[in-house]
């Protein structure tokens, strides 16, 4: 394995060195994005059972002990709840925005890695070969299997950044896949939190409105 780096060339110090930023936030980005963490069960089992507003104190005391991003998500809402339902899912989405913007975090770098290995392997291949083709022709061709092997030594550094840019581009996949699943499940759980919310206010407020007329 030794052997097989040292003889990559200059650039396989930079294949290693990318192999390890991708491997390093592949491994980030798998513990920070587990669902219990982002989306945890007990907050929406809270959400789901917050039927009255005697529920939010519960609610919001549950948010605040299991810090996520659906937790910050609903203190949001919970806290504009006076607001007007328009007004409040605009502070909403922005909050959510925000807190995608911390779950992506760490996939731009992904990306990044399986452009450029791919790339430094494929120069660092074009450099062997030129150096290897420059020897010879000062040296000459004495020995055809010396080309074969000077060539296949070249190679080394197009296999690495293969080697490390699939398994990126597979991480990198399923964690933009799961951010997006995660965001709708809780958009679709906020949505209903809020419709729930202003559906009984309504009521309420209807109901108040027909108590003063019969007075």
């Amino acid at each position: 394995m030794w052997e097989f780096l040292i003889q990559g060339g200059p650039f396989m110090p930079l294949l290693v060195l990318t192999s390890i930023v991708g491997l390093t936030f592949i491994i980030e980005r798998g513990l920070a994005l587990r669902r219990g963490k982002v989306v945890p069960r007990r907050i929406e089992e809270a959400l789901d059972q917050c039927h009255r507003r005697e529920d939010l104190g519960r609610l919001r005391e549950v948010c605040q002990a299991r810090p996520s991003a659906l937790g910050r998500i609903v203190l949001t809402a919970i806290e504009h709840l006076p607001w007007p339902k328009l007004d409040n899912a605009d502070s909403v989405q922005t909050k959510a925005r925000q807190e995608m913007v911390g779950l992506e975090r760490g996939l731009v770098v992904l990306e990044i890695v399986v452009g450029i290995a791919p790339l430094l392997g494929l120069v660092g291949t074009i450099h062997g070969l030129i150096t290897l083709f420059g020897d010879l022709s000062r040296a000459g061709l004495g020995d055809p299997g010396v080309l074969a092997k000077g060539i296949a030594i070249a190679l080394n550094t197009t296999l690495s950044g293969l080697l490390i840019a699939i398994p990126t581009m597979v991480a990198w996949s399923y964690f933009n896949n799961k951010v997006e699943s995660m965001a709708v499940e809780m958009e679709t759980l906020l949505d209903d939190f809020l419709r729930r919310h202003y559906r009984r206010r309504t009521k309420a407020e209807r109901d108040g409105g027909r108590e003063a007329t019969a007075e």
